[in-house]
């Protein structure tokens, strides 16, 4: 999918309701994951063509909604994402960051990559499983269902 000023997202929104605050560290990854999914993104959904869109996200019986509007607001559509697909990559993928920052400490520069390049696989098999899902629904590109995987991850991560 090719970028422009129509197939992209201007604006994330978290549910607070459904999805609830999270301590200032995870408000802190959530807004971070949030300016970089806006900042650089391709997302278009399929067979619409009223972009740019406003993406609000909640929470609903362990599945995300994706409510995407125009930019004036207007609903264009909405896609309900089951999260039990990501739980076993989302649980290895936490496990390897925890082993990431112990590793920072202690651990030699190799072993510190190592372990980088494992939590990256991870990341990239998230982001692709992603795409997999949102696929003849909404077109993202690799990047985008990168940045999105990681909103994803910023909604899991206890601190």
């Amino acid at each position: 999918m090719e970028a422009s000023p129509q197939n992209r997202l201007i604006s994330v929104t978290l549910d607070e309701n459904s999805i609830g605050r999270g301590s200032a560290d995870q408000e802190h990854e959530r807004a971070i994951a949030v300016y970089d999914l806006i900042e650089e993104n391709c997302f278009a959904p399929v067979g619409q063509n009223s972009g740019p869109y406003a993406l609000n996200i909640s929470l609903m019986d362990a599945k995300l909604v994706f409510d995407i509007r125009d930019q004036s607001g207007n609903s264009v559509i909405a896609h309900i994402l089951s999260l039990t697909p990501f739980r076993r990559i989302l649980k290895d993928y936490f496990l390897i960051c925890e082993s990431y920052y112990a590793a920072i400490r202690t651990a030699t520069p190799s072993r510190i990559e190592a372990i980088d390049m494992g939590r990256r696989g991870l990341h990239n098999e998230g982001a692709q499983l992603l795409a997999e899902r949102l696929k003849g629904k909404i077109e993202i590109d690799a990047d985008t269902a990168r940045r999105l995987f990681t909103l994803v991850t910023a909604l899991h991560w206890r601190g």
